[in-house]
């Protein structure tokens, strides 16, 4: 369980990191041919915060944090992927603020959940 653990702990590290830099280099209007990365990236980095959530569950932590964490993996996809759609006049760029503020709290998620799981009596085992 801690390898899991820290594996899906480290994919949305790494997955935010990149995130965040492709997302710095889309807003100055560079690379924009690599928003696929992006998108897949981004499923990394959503099924990486699922796995902590599965494992959550198992380990026993508080069942409405693991629900939000689910359906927030949910909005981070639906959001990054329907984007384009929202807002595409001069105020796209709340839309874009919110995809932002939304990706940081599912790694932010990520974070108390690994942490959840290893206070648990069931990660010693």
């Amino acid at each position: 369980m801690r390898t899991t653990v820290t594996v899906a702990q480290m994919l949305v590290r790494v997955c935010g990191l990149v995130q965040i830099a492709l997302g710095i280099l889309f807003w100055t209007g560079n690379a924009l041919q690599v928003v696929p990365l992006h998108m897949l990236v981004g499923l990394l980095l959503v099924l990486s915060l699922w796995t902590l959530g599965f494992v959550a569950a198992r380990a026993g932590v508080q069942p409405g944090l693991v629900v939000v964490v689910f359906l927030w993996g949910l909005l981070v996809v639906v959001l990054g992927v329907t984007q384009d759609q929202l807002l595409t006049n001069s105020a796209h760029w709340l839309i874009q603020v919110l995809h932002l503020l939304v990706g940081l709290a599912a790694i932010g998620q990520a974070e108390v959940l690994a942490q959840r799981i290893r206070r648990t009596p069931a990660a010693a085992v």
